[in-house]
């Protein structure tokens, strides 16, 4: 990290410029209503340490529907493959 500290960041540069972008607006929002779906189901509460996993990316043409979501524990759906010696797959 290139700061000492949160104070000399400057968020409201990061927003103008990334966070507030249309693009990243319509993925949040998209992340924002599976997460709400599965909580309406009680699948996932916050602070359970589960993720919702679409099950096909949105990157690779998945849509937020039920039939593409599921409730997959924090860390396997933010680790890469791992082979049986716990290796990244493909390295």
């Amino acid at each position: 990290m290139p700061y000492k500290n949160k104070a000399d960041r400057n968020f409201a540069h990061e927003y103008a410029n990334y966070d507030g972008t249309p693009m990243v607006k319509k993925k949040r929002a998209a992340r924002n209503k599976a997460r709400n779906m599965l909580e309406g189901e009680g699948l996932v509460h916050k602070g359970d340490g589960k993720d919702v996993d679409h099950k096909q990316a949105l990157s690779k043409g998945g849509k937020t529907v039920r039939s593409n979501l599921r409730a997959v524990p924090a860390h396997d759906n933010r680790s890469y493959p791992r082979n049986s010696n716990h290796t990244i797959k493909g390295k």
